[in-house]
């Protein structure tokens, strides 16, 4: 699932772990909150509101990526979003990110340095810095990234805040990433946007916090499927969440794929994971922001229905179950 590197290229184990280290930290950008970056025994990080916001993921090639799929920028990129949308559905502005990175003697250096740049890419969109890490030698290539946040005088969203007469709201994209993995699986690599959205997803970062200034009782990003995370919510604070179908919103592109490939964009919507969007519960329909699209209610119960019923297949993705 790897392309094949020319045989003079440059490896990991050519250049070393330090002198690795050193291309690709030496001469980034940070913000304001990165008092001391890489190159200490630890970063110090400037958390103005007194509280930090911390999530971890874990990247395996081969199950998160693939590299014949996506460029090492791609993969970077995506590295990054995935935990920094963590961040923002706490509500929280993403600060910093500590990455650790595994891999093979024989992998390129040019697929680490390019991963490192689309890390950085990301880390700076959301407004965050890379201040530190680690790389080690694996069997696998394997990126672990740590993200911190900082709450900006406001309180963390959870999801246990969710109540009985809000509305559910849903920003960014929903399917797009699900349906991306379907072209590529069928050996497609176009319509590019849908299969972007696979290789490297655009969590709309700015929306947590505006969520949590709105008034969002409960908030969770769309990493596992919708329908698998309104799960978590509702679990979480003991209600019942009843999604309408007519109200998702399914992009005409999403519509085009689905019908080219015999699949289903609705069931995408609803279940495929990736995309990173943002699903939120508010008090009513009024303090939804705008750029939010109200999918649902909360209703005295337990677990997640489709227009009232039981859906009737795999909410989403689960790992050792898929």
């Amino acid at each position: 699932m790897r392309p094949e590197p020319p045989r003079d290229a440059e490896t990991v184990a050519d250049v070393g772990e330090f002198h690795l280290i050193h291309r690709v930290t030496t001469g980034r950008a940070q913000p304001e909150t990165t008092i001391l970056g890489p190159g200490d025994d630890a970063a110090v990080v400037a958390v103005p509101d007194g509280r930090v916001v911390a999530s971890k993921d874990l990247l395996v090639e081969g199950v998160h990526f693939r590299l014949d799929w996506s460029t090492p920028e791609q993969v970077g990129r995506k590295a990054a979003a995935v935990n920094l949308a963590d961040v923002v559905a706490m509500g929280a502005l993403p600060s910093a990110l500590l990455v650790g990175f595994a891999c093979p003697a024989d992998t390129p250096a040019s697929v680490v340095e390019g991963i490192m740049a689309g890390l950085w890419e990301e880390a700076a969109k959301a407004g965050a810095g890379i201040v530190g890490g680690d790389m080690v030698s694996s069997a696998t290539l394997v990126i672990s990234i740590t993200a911190m946040g900082d709450m900006n005088g406001l309180e963390p969203v959870t999801r246990s805040g969710a109540l009985v007469g809000d509305v559910v709201a849903v920003t960014g994209r929903l399917g797009w990433a699900a349906a991306g993995l379907a072209v590529l699986g069928r050996g497609f690599r176009s319509p590019v946007g849908i299969v972007n959205a696979q290789r490297s997803p655009e969590p709309p970062y700015e929306e947590g916090p505006r969520a949590a200034e709105a008034g969002a009782t409960s908030m969770i990003d769309i990493s596992d499927g919708l329908l698998q995370d309104l799960g978590h919510i509702a679990d979480s604070s003991g209600v019942a969440i009843d999604v309408r179908t007519d109200l998702l919103p399914l992009h005409p592109r999403l519509l085009d794929v689905a019908s080219a490939l015999g699949g289903d964009a609705r069931h995408w919507a609803l279940t495929g994971g990736e995309d990173h969007a943002l699903a939120a519960t508010f008090p009513g329909p009024r303090s939804v922001p705008p750029g939010w699209t109200t999918i649902g209610t909360v209703r005295a119960g337990e677990g997640v229905t489709v227009d009232g019923r039981v859906y009737e297949k795999p909410p989403g993705w689960e790992h050792w179950r898929a």
